[in-house]
């Protein structure tokens, strides 16, 4: 009788025995910890990009304990430049919430795990797999790629009903022992081989039964996402600058855009300053829209309420500093490149 073939599982363990990566910073134990701080640097990030990082956080914050106590200043500093922040707030209020509701111990329970903020089904599932052993589907970014070019499914991934067909595809996929083993080799599966551009399917070691590969589809899979023309905001960056050369920063909300972050004061408009330079404006791009900034050098520090809310809202933290010996603070992208010019370049006082 001829063997039995081998199941999409075994094929794909088969390869990461030989090909998959076992070398990456966060699988030099089994730590809960390092594993969830890893996972969520890697949340719509490379793990090239993540590397540095992590290295530079785990230092600073060895352990749990260390980070629910660390200001979120300091974690929001060692965050500066990976973006998506909302992700470094969220793990630093799951670091308290586990210090005083899980006696400092990462919970083993998924339904425990998934109520931390930040931490989804697929990413909670990633954390108990890959720490203790335990039999968890996950689907993140290079996961729906393989299944959507295995199985040819069409549409775009972000659609509830194809979200939905891709979790089932992966449950029925994802086999009850080895779990962890095959999580990690099906997300180097579409990190190595199954890339977003030109993969190498001659080498995928499940080629011989994906839809796409067979008919030479491949590149339509997965779908993209229907493009929306981005809308395009303004905002005016007043930065003031004292006589010591210092500039004037803000400690923005803890949420939002740019929470927790130090920032230049904003206005909408400048009809209320005195303004003694323009800087060239440039563009910010985030996910729903394009933020046009222009930075003015301003006379008077004080910041105009551009809006009625803005009586609203409690006073905002601020601080004095010098764009060539910045506090470590957490700073947004444009911000930073504002101050890497003015410490390179003063601007001299009229």
């Amino acid at each position: 009788m001829p063997n039995k073939p081998l199941s999409f599982a075994q094929r794909l363990l088969a390869w990461y025995h030989t090909d998959g990566r076992k070398d990456l910073p966060w699988q030099r134990n089994r730590d809960p910890y390092a594993i969830w701080v890893s996972e969520i640097m890697l949340q719509q990030t490379q793990v090239s990009t993540v590397f540095p990082y992590f290295e530079r956080f785990l230092d600073r914050f060895p352990n749990m304990a260390t980070l629910a106590q660390a200001p979120i200043d300091d974690v929001l500093h060692l965050w500066t430049g990976l973006g998506y922040y909302a992700r470094a707030r969220n793990l630093h209020k799951a670091a308290q919430l586990i210090q005083t509701t899980h006696a400092g111990q990462f919970p083993q329970s998924i339904e425990k795990v998934i109520e931390l903020p930040g931490i989804g089904l697929s990413t909670a599932g990633a954390i108990l797999s890959f720490a203790f052993g335990q039999t968890h589907t996950i689907l993140d970014g290079n996961v729906k790629r393989v299944l959507c070019r295995h199985r040819a499914i069409e549409d775009w991934p972000g659609k509830t009903q194809v979200h939905n067909t891709l979790w089932e595809i992966a449950y029925q996929l994802t086999p009850e022992d080895r779990a962890a083993e095959y999580n990690q080799a099906i997300m180097d599966l579409g990190a190595t081989l199954c890339r977003r551009s030109k993969p190498d399917c001659t080498q995928c070691p499940v080629n011989q039964d994906c839809v796409a590969f067979a008919e030479n589809t491949v590149s339509q899979y997965p779908e993209s996402k229907p493009k929306n023309k981005k809308p395009v905001r303004q905002t005016f960056m007043l930065i003031s600058i004292n006589e010591q050369q210092e500039v004037l920063l803000e400690r923005r909300p803890p949420v939002g855009i740019w929470g927790g972050l130090w920032c230049f004061p904003e206005a909408s408009d400048t009809a209320q300053l005195t303004i003694s330079h323009q800087l060239p404006e440039f563009r910010h791009t985030f996910s729903h829209y394009h933020l046009d900034i222009t930075p003015v050098i301003i006379n008077n520090t004080a910041k105009p309420n551009s809006d009625d809310n803005s009586r609203l809202e409690e006073p905002r933290p601020t601080q004095w500093c010098k764009p060539s010996a910045l506090p470590a603070v957490g700073y947004a992208a444009p911000v930073r490149k504002l101050l890497a010019m003015l410490a390179k370049q003063p601007i001299a006082l009229s």
